[in-house]
């Protein structure tokens, strides 16, 4: 029996219907691919980018080190045993006083360092073997060094005996530095490197 008009109108309609949804879900197949060409090619630009901001810095560290390296690794020789019981206040020992800047309370300065307990362990250090890590930057650190480097020029090196109560209290921190410990850092600071920017990743993440 020949189909109605109205059935036959059904039929179009419906493979209208399923043409469109065919059309568009491989235009949603072609338009995801696109996208994901796009991200991949965006991360990829931002690993290249990354890549190289890590080299910049690894260079820098290197001149650095090699600027300095003479002039602060023989400081290691102050590394000794100390009395505990005689650190009751922050201590300042000037080794060399430098020429450059006076660093103040919110000053922006770099500084290589050696950090060592009442035992004379080092339990951290600016020096890895023949070479110098990158410098620290100044300012966010504990409240004996900060205070303790007051006064200094770029350019100079200080001795810093610390307190417990102004180094890491009665938390400690790790196995070097045991609750209620004072501490003492020979200080190195430097003339401030130029900034490498970071890559911006916040793209990356939408």
């Amino acid at each position: 029996m020949a189909a109605s008009k109205s059935q036959r109108i059904g039929i179009w309609v419906i493979a209208v219907v399923m043409t469109i949804g065919t059309i568009g879900s491989f235009f949603v197949v072609i338009l995801a691919n696109d996208n994901n060409r796009k991200d991949q090619a965006s991360q990829q630009e931002l690993m290249q980018q990354y890549q190289e901001y890590q080299e910049k810095v690894a260079a820098q560290a290197t001149e650095l080190s090699t600027k300095y390296f003479a002039t602060f690794s023989p400081f290691a020789s102050r590394v000794a045993p100390f009395d505990a019981a005689s650190i009751t206040e922050v201590g300042k020992e000037d080794l060399v006083v430098g020429d450059g800047e006076e660093i103040k309370e919110g000053t922006a300065y770099s500084a290589y360092y050696i950090g060592w307990n009442p035992s004379g362990k080092v339990f951290d250090q600016s020096i890895d073997g023949d070479k110098l890590k990158a410098p620290i930057e100044g300012g966010n650190l504990i409240e004996g060094w900060n205070e303790g480097v007051v006064g200094m020029k770029v350019g100079g090196a200080r001795e810093i005996s610390i307190p417990a109560a102004k180094a890491y209290g009665e938390k400690g921190s790790g196995e070097d530095i045991p609750a209620n410990t004072p501490i003492k850092f020979v200080v190195f600071i430097i003339p401030k490197p130029e900034a490498i920017k970071m890559p911006d990743f916040s793209s990356a993440q939408q």
